[in-house]
């Protein structure tokens, strides 16, 4: 086991940054609107997990076949990039203020940084059943 309890630690502690910024974007101005991130956020890594479930050899052809595998890499990134994207244009039109759209954008990033490296550390081998 390569990944331990001091990994999932660090992670969880990295997790709980992420989401104080998110909901000090949202609470120290009374605006919600920046909290649309941290869902988009969340959102983001089932493209990938549901997709890549679905690529693979298949019973009718033994080749692998990754054009599921790449649409859910194309959905992830069109949710990440509009989540990116949601609270600059947000901010450029006056609905949240300036720091509550850095910091949404910097706990978000956290926040999806730290699902990528978990299911990365802890991605299932071929060796486990």
């Amino acid at each position: 086991m390569t990944a331990g309890l001091k990994t999932v630690v660090f992670l969880a502690f990295i997790l709980a940054i992420g989401f104080l910024l998110v909901i000090l974007s949202c609470a120290l101005w009374s605006n919600w609107l920046p909290l649309v991130v941290a869902v988009t956020f969340l959102l983001a890594p089932v493209p990938n997990s549901i997709c890549t479930r679905c690529a693979g050899a298949d019973d009718f052809s033994t080749e692998y076949n990754s054009a599921y595998k790449d649409f859910g890499h194309f959905l992830t990134s069109m949710i990440v990039v509009s989540a990116f994207s949601l609270p600059l244009i947000m901010a450029h039109t006056g609905l949240i203020a300036p720091a509550a759209c850095w910091m949404s954008m910097t706990g978000g990033a956290l926040v999806y940084g730290t699902i990528l490296v978990f299911s990365g550390v802890f991605a299932p081998t071929e060796d486990e059943y």
